[in-house]
């Protein structure tokens, strides 16, 4: 609920629900996902967040406001898992198959950290999901200190592949230059109009499509 530049955009109305009402749809409708969970801080600023994710029925952690990579920790103990997909709030029309494909790329074995934001990126931005081996997210929450390696869960892995073996999925054909993320009150404002023009449910093709219609 703290976002410097939105405030309170986890929550804020996006085609008639909650940003953080399309995220948990989309992600629940990948297959290769096997759970969800909200890891929010346990600020009293984000307590509507905690009680809105519990009312849709979403497991939830807390921890640092502002160490998400704690909360990642926390949330990788809890659940026991092997491998943590990461998809952030600023990707609420995030394409359930674009989440499949990079967590099938993991499950094929041979890399501690997947994912489609490796440079050069050929997904547009607001398409974003990582995997990381649980094992690999416990070792950076033990040894990061840097704010920055905090703050954003994946850095400290993404920047030493030589200890965290990395792949990268791309898309055949790049659209880098699109943005369907939500930093902005410009950025809302544009999820708006493509969810308007395409309604809930759309492909990434079809999402594209309407973020180029836009003037």
């Amino acid at each position: 609920m703290t976002s410097t530049r939105l405030p309170g955009k986890v929550l804020a109305d996006l085609g008639g629900r909650s940003v953080l009402q399309w995220v948990l749809a989309r992600l629940g409708a990948a297959s290769e996902l096997d759970g969800v969970v909200v890891a929010t801080s346990d600020d009293p600023s984000d307590d509507p967040v905690a009680q809105a994710a519990a009312s849709l029925g979403a497991s939830v952690v807390r921890g640092p406001l502002a160490d998400v990579l704690a909360r990642y920790a926390i949330a990788a103990r809890e659940l026991g898992s092997e491998g943590i997909v990461r998809v952030t709030a600023d990707c609420p029309l995030i394409d359930p198959a674009v989440v499949d494909e990079v967590v099938a790329a993991w499950r094929e074995g041979g890399a501690a950290y997947v994912s489609n934001v490796i440079e050069p990126r050929t997904y547009p931005v607001g398409m974003d999901a990582e995997v990381v081996d649980a094992a690999a997210l416990l070792v950076a929450d033990a040894e990061a200190s840097e704010a920055h390696d905090r703050e954003h869960v994946t850095p400290f892995v993404r920047s030493r592949p030589e200890r965290f073996a990395q792949r990268a999925v791309r898309l055949a054909e790049p659209r880098p230059d699109v943005r369907l993320t939500l930093d902005t009150p410009e950025d809302l404002e544009l999820l708006r109009d493509v969810v308007a023009a395409t309604g809930p449910d759309r492909a990434l093709a079809e999402l594209v499509a309407a973020a180029d219609a836009r003037p």
